[in-house]
């Protein structure tokens, strides 16, 4: 993983999508474009959690390292240093992978 300079606001989590399957379960290759976009990746940051309405700090219940299942089209996705990443509201957030 590689550093960068972002830090997320409120409630939002940097997630590093896992890499998208290169063969069908039957051997077969998929180009570029029959790839599906992956639903699993790793928390890289997260920021300091959301403001409730009476004023109190939520913190967030994800953290960094953990692997994470995602709505298919969930989050914002960002270029850094050539790598890909997805920042997304922790509510977009279905699982915690254990």
């Amino acid at each position: 993983m590689s550093k960068f300079n972002l830090s997320p606001l409120a409630d939002r989590v940097i997630v590093k999508p896992a890499a998208a399957e290169e063969k069908t379960s039957g051997g077969l290759y998929l180009p570029d474009t029959a790839k599906e976009k992956p639903i699993e990746g790793t928390v890289i940051a997260v920021g300091p959690g959301k403001t409730s309405d009476d004023g109190k700090l939520v913190a967030p219940t994800v953290k960094v390292n953990d692997k994470v299942l995602y709505g298919k089209y969930s989050g914002t996705e960002v270029t850094v240093a050539g790598e890909e990443y997805l920042i997304m509201r922790e509510s977009d957030i279905f699982a915690i992978i254990k």
